[in-house]
């Protein structure tokens, strides 16, 4: 497992939030859900993504947007457009004063917006609940990418716009898998553009070998001196590359990756924790326990408990 292919298994729908919205100017939405990875498509028409602590970004026909949460932000017509609808955080769509418009705004299956018409036509995946993307993965992402049309070749869009209207057998199932290949493309055409310290760091000769040991085998119990063994170089030279390139240390690098991992492993009720905290380096359950509440903020049996629910304020 390369370090890229590591990363990018952590996008995983579970009943998912998606939409198709059409709209017709003016027009302006405040987005409240604070989920932790949105992703936006833009089908026809433009609009502007105005995120609360960076300048906006105006999407083009063929643009993909991808949204690290729980930040607040806007999508309009035009930045200067005041909001005139809210999304909070159970995909309830209000007015400003707090008054449902589900029933104006509803355009059919998936379908929402200002006009069945209108000139601006989107699509949006929302990941709302813990587990389906890794907090590695989205720490290492920016608060907004964009990747504009002509910049990554990918025929997910033409095919989500499609199938997002249908409400056929399993279609939430079928809508998950394309949330995630569009995601996937969309970071793997980011990261490999540039990405994150620990992505460039990847063709260093040195600590690249060591990144693709630690995905590789993270139940090993490798020590700073085994993996500069098996690099070749000597434990105070991988030290200081490593977290020269990396921006933190060998050991504090496998913790993380090896928490993130138990993070996704916990979510299949057939393994018990005690089997996930083997499969990802820990010999005593309680030590992994402990480990687990420290990185994510909660214990793993908690972890376990929670899954994505699908909402129903905007018609799915």
């Amino acid at each position: 497992m390369d370090a890229l292919t590591g990363f990018l298994t952590g996008p995983r729908a579970r009943g998912a939030f998606l939409v198709r919205s059409i709209m017709e100017p003016p027009w302006s939405v405040r987005i409240r859900d604070e989920a932790p990875l949105t992703v936006v498509a833009m089908v026809r028409g433009d609009c502007w993504l105005v995120p609360d602590r960076t300048p906006p970004v105006r999407l083009h026909p063929g643009d993909v947007a991808v949204v690290r949460g729980p930040d607040h932000y806007t999508v309009a017509d035009d930045p200067a457009t005041a909001p005139q609808v809210i999304i909070h955080p159970d995909q309830r769509c209000t007015t400003l004063a707090g008054e449902s418009v589900q029933a104006q705004m509803g355009l059919g299956v998936r379908t929402w917006g200002n006009c069945a018409t209108g000139s601006v036509v989107m699509l949006t995946g929302t990941y709302e609940g813990d587990g389906e993307v890794s907090r590695r993965l989205t720490d290492a992402l920016p608060p907004l990418l964009v990747l504009r049309d002509g910049e990554w070749d990918c025929p997910v869009i033409p095919l989500l716009a499609d199938e997002i209207g249908k409400d056929d057998p399993g279609q939430q199932v079928v809508l998950d898998r394309l949330l995630d290949l569009l995601t996937i493309a969309v970071l793997r055409a980011w990261f490999t553009r540039g990405g994150p310290a620990w992505y460039t760091a990847h063709t260093d000769p040195v600590v690249g070998r060591a990144l693709r040991l630690l995905h590789e085998d993270p139940a090993h119990p490798w020590t700073v001196a085994t993996l500069a063994s098996a690099t070749g170089v000597s434990r105070a030279a991988l030290a200081r590359r490593f977290h020269t390139l990396v921006g933190e240390p060998p050991m504090a690098f496998l913790t993380s990756w090896r928490l993130t991992l138990a993070a996704d492993l916990l979510l299949d009720p057939t393994t018990t924790v005690a089997a996930v905290a083997r499969r990802v380096g820990y010999t005593s359950p309680f030590t992994f326990s402990t480990a687990f509440k420290r990185h994510h903020g909660h214990t793993p049996t908690t972890h376990r408990g929670r899954s994505a629910t699908p909402h129903a304020a905007i018609e799915h």
